[in-house]
């Protein structure tokens, strides 16, 4: 391990001294601006840090004291970050795309003194969040566009409290070095808030020791190093990114990569050509769906040659990747595609240059996880949450099973409860939910083993299977399992559905709510001259239920092969009037379905799909991004679809029984 000067490199402060020292020319930032990659050497961006921290603590920022980070993935936001922690302090980064109220809550909970922001959208959030949350004294700002004017206290800009930091330092050059020395290993670097699936969120703090040696796992069990490239395109606030983009980057020395802006993301990834990738199933699944789009949109020829290559590439791809035998003619078909399909698609992407991509957050489709890999990308799955630094399981190369989250981690401790919940202890643990201790103690049980809320078991080789939320895996009305999520990640893996909520706890039949993808199934539509005028009349055209209803009945043909599931084929279904949204609280920032608050929403909606009705209107009151609210109003139709006996022994010998 790199030391400092005066003791080991146990926090993120004095892993940057130390890159700054051992590799100062090395890049530790790019930034697309105005279209040209900007570079920010490791000894660059601790001089930064160290300008602004003096900065902050001139305005006041002592150690103990939190500060909010809010905005897209930018370097100066990374370094405010550091900066607060080389005083002693602790970062709070928010969701960037959060209303006011919603940033008001975390604001007020974590105490934030001081807030760090992008631009002008953030700045004016803040100030409306301002009025119920006192102790916010500072805002400091780094893209100055539209702030000539505002003239309110406590609101500064980067540069001005680097101005003040220069000055701070002359006056007092041991201070930065000393401050960042005194920092320990078990003190918390970062409060990540939880993304509040069944109510308020609650801040998880994390350790230096914690984030750094899950940091040495993750590096020594797919051999990171300083040479990879990673684009950070995550939200700052998502422990996702903290890990896999901040930590990492201090623990080896690689290089993060801001795009431009969120609309750039899949041209900068190009030019990047990033080496290692992190995204949760969603990123996946929207990247598919514009792939699927461009095929259907390309001309007969290249779709079928997209087609019957990638019937290969299910053959033969993931035999390839994994190490064992393939016949001759596939070997060869194969590099044919290779040629033709494989490798121009993986170019598009951005993923050429793949050496490993992980995805987490959430059970993946097995459908969605055969197709990267069956072209060559090595992705993997992984499990965790917040609290557990997300690390708890992973996939080895070589060693990846679709339907499972891998084996622990090293130093990781899973068993299953007799419940059938999966219990965690690890040293990447939660130091505990701040200013909630009675949640902490029933979080974490006097043995040190954290209650995921998952519901799972062991398969012979020791690879961990996920089931489901263990509050969300039910029975329905014969007994059988129901799992909604798995059966919504079967949906999802269609272009055409974004989003799926399936229903069927302690009930005779499985039904469920689509939201259409508006640029696929729009795409879908202009191809077949169908005319429409937004998101509830394209979802409303019996056409598009049509297509639905199409991708439903595969999903039901597949399920009628599954012997746990085959009970669980869904039999009417509706297309949502409105794309469910983090704003109207129907999903997590993350975009997890909140799904008793949608249950609860729409309670009309599901009592007319299992009255046997054919319609159901219904109001629904939403907001808008400028915080108005507005009602949209919808006679929705209801759709029976058909369903397979079942084609499995067991389910065959469960219902003879």
């Amino acid at each position: 391990m790199v030391e400092t000067h005066k003791r080991p490199a146990d926090t993120f402060p004095k892993l940057l001294l130390a890159h700054a020292r051992s590799g100062p020319a090395r890049p530790a930032f790019r930034e697309k601006d105005l279209g040209i990659w900007q570079t920010t050497t490791w000894a660059q961006a601790a001089d930064e840090v160290r300008r602004f921290a003096c900065g902050l603590a001139a305005l006041g920022f002592r150690r103990g004291m939190n500060l909010a980070v809010v905005g897209d993935n930018r370097p100066r936001l990374y370094m405010a970050m550091a900066a607060a922690q080389s005083l002693g302090g602790v970062a709070v980064p928010l969701y960037q795309d959060a209303p006011a109220a919603d940033m008001a809550y975390v604001l007020e909970n974590a105490g934030i003194d001081f807030a760090v922001v992008e631009d002008q959208e953030q700045v004016d959030k803040l100030l409306e969040a301002r009025a119920g949350v006192p102790g916010l004294s500072h805002i400091i700002f780094d893209d100055p566009r539209g702030l000539r004017n505002y003239a309110q206290p406590g609101l500064h800009s980067f540069d001005s409290v680097q101005a003040l930091g220069r000055t701070h330092d002359a006056d007092h050059p041991e201070f930065f070095l000393r401050e960042a020395e005194a920092g320990n290993p078990d003190d918390v670097a970062v409060i990540l808030y939880t993304s509040g699936t069944t109510g308020k969120p609650k801040g998880v703090c994390h350790s230096y020791r914690a984030l750094i040696t899950t940091g040495h796992t993750l590096a020594e069990f797919d051999r990171l190093s300083a040479d990879d490239d990673v684009l950070c395109y995550l939200p700052l606030a998502w422990v996702g990114d903290f890990l896999y983009s901040y930590a990492l980057s201090n623990i080896v020395g690689f290089c993060l990569n801001c795009p431009e802006s969120p609309a750039t993301v899949g041209s900068d990834l190009r030019e990047i050509g990033p080496t290692y990738y992190f995204g949760p199933p969603r990123t996946y699944e929207s990247t598919l769906t514009q792939v699927m789009i461009r095929i259907e949109d390309a001309g007969a020829i290249k779709r079928a040659m997209f087609h019957y290559f990638m019937k290969v590439a299910r053959r033969a791809g993931l035999r390839l990747l994994e190490g064992r035998p393939v016949p001759l003619t596939d070997r060869l078909l194969y590099g044919i595609g290779e040629v033709l399909v494989y490798g121009p698609l993986k170019n598009v992407l951005g993923l050429s240059r793949i050496r490993v991509a992980y995805t987490g957050g959430e059970a993946i489709g097995p459908d969605l996880f055969d197709f990267y890999r069956s072209i060559g990308i090595n992705l993997k799955q992984l499990y965790g949450m917040t609290e557990t630094c997300v690390t708890v399981c992973m996939q080895r190369s070589g060693d990846v099973k679709l339907d499972t989250v891998g084996q622990p981690m090293k130093g990781v401790e899973v068993k299953i409860s007799d419940s059938g919940e999966v219990l965690v202890r690890s040293p990447g643990l939660m130091a505990g939910y701040y200013r909630r201790p009675e949640e902490t103690a029933e979080a974490i049980d006097a043995d040190g083993y954290f209650h995921t809320g998952d519901a799972g078991f062991f398969d012979a080789d020791g690879h961990l299977k996920i089931i489901d939320r263990a509050k969300d895996v039910g029975r329905m009305a014969d007994g059988t399992m129901f799992a909604p999520k798995y059966i919504e990640n079967k949906l999802k893996f269609f272009p055409f559905i974004k989003e799926a909520v399936a229903f069927g706890d302690g009930r005779a039949t499985c039904n469920a709510f689509i939201n259409i993808d508006m640029d696929a199934v729009g795409n879908w539509a202009e191809r077949r001259n169908l005319p429409y005028s937004g998101y509830t009349d394209l979802a409303g055209q019996s056409a598009v239920y049509d297509l639905i209803a199409e991708c439903v009945e595969k999903v039901n043909a597949d399920l009628a092969h599954d012997a746990l599931l085959s009970n669980s084929q869904i039999h009417r279904f509706l297309v949502l009037h409105k794309e469910l949204d983090p704003d109207d609280d129907e999903l997590t920032r993350t975009r997890k379905v909140r799904r008793r608050f949608i249950a609860e929403k729409y309670a009309v909606l599901i009592d007319a799909l299992y009255a046997g009705r054919e319609r159901q209107a219904i109001e629904t009151q939403v907001k808008f991004e400028d915080g108005r609210q507005g009602v949209i109003s919808a006679d929705l139709a209801i759709r029976d679809v058909k369903t397979f006996d079942s084609a499995t022994p067991a389910a065959d010998a469960r219902k003879a029984a």
